[in-house]
């Protein structure tokens, strides 16, 4: 009677499934998104993301079925087995997986899209005591690094990455790329995604800022530099050791001083 009638939609809220049927998709999803996993055992018995992402489907259900007390006991006991802490009132979606799962947290009015992946580490935490809206809601296919932290009622896009152990506390558009502490939206893929799964895992391929910074800077140096040469070089050609009329030649000399710094 309670899975009848606790059985979950998607985030499109047209298509529903069964526990069985998430779990297969949330068990299946790994082989895309891991290389190192060889069976369906192999995931079963050694992936501590998944056990935890199979434990929240019955924990959020008990929750949404106002069996508050039970589902909490069961999130304990499957913290205390996959070092994974999910509140069951979280809302999470369709194939998600939890790289390595080491200590990524994930608060109670937290919404998640489908296909998103999570690294080892990552929080996705509030920033109010406030009964309300107080975490993050990630779109569908997105990444979020290792160590990362979204904070806040805040929305990543679909599409989003997030680089390892930033700090997210703004909103970010759709197929953006956000690192840094705070966040910052360091590049824009557009709408298409170039993976054709639709999953991109390349987070660590991201410009740096820093480096790019410093390119221009060594650019405008060597800029001005020529602009000294320039102006040295016409002084010395209108110089005069032996002249009369110096007060004559100072003008012309800031004449000359000032086309060169206007060119």
């Amino acid at each position: 009677m309670v899975s009848t009638a606790l059985d979950k939609r998607d985030n499109s809220g047209t298509a529903p499934l069964s526990l069985m049927a998430q779990w297969h998709e949330d068990i299946h999803c790994v082989f895309a998104r891991d290389p190192a996993a060889h069976s369906v055992w192999e995931i079963l018995l050694t992936y501590p993301g998944v056990h935890a992402t199979l434990f929240h489907r019955v924990n959020h259900r008990l929750w949404q079925a106002g069996w508050k007390l039970p589902a909490r006991i069961l999130a304990s006991v499957a913290r205390m087995l996959t070092n994974v802490d999910i509140h069951p009132g979280a809302t999470i979606g369709r194939r998600l997986f939890i790289d390595h799962g080491l200590g990524v947290v994930i608060g109670e009015t937290t919404i998640v899209g489908n296909d998103v992946t999570l690294y080892h580490g990552v929080t996705l935490g509030g920033t109010t005591w406030n009964k309300e809206k107080r975490h993050p809601t990630l779109g569908n296919n997105v990444l979020v690094g290792s160590g990362a932290k979204v904070l806040g009622a805040i929305s990543l896009g679909d599409n989003v990455r997030v680089g390892a152990n930033s700090v997210v506390v703004k909103d970010v558009p759709p197929c953006c790329t956000v690192v840094g502490i705070p966040g910052r939206v360091i590049q824009s893929k557009g709408t298409k995604i170039q993976n054709r799964h639709g999953i991109d895992l390349d987070h660590h391929l991201v410009p740096d800022p820093v480096g790019k910074a410093i390119s221009c800077l060594m650019d405008r140096i060597d800029e001005l530099e020529a602009r000294q040469t320039e102006t040295s070089k016409v002084l010395h050609e209108h110089h005069c050791e032996e002249c009369e009329a110096e007060s004559l030649c100072a003008n012309e000399q800031e004449i000359v001083i000032k086309r060169a710094v206007g060119e």
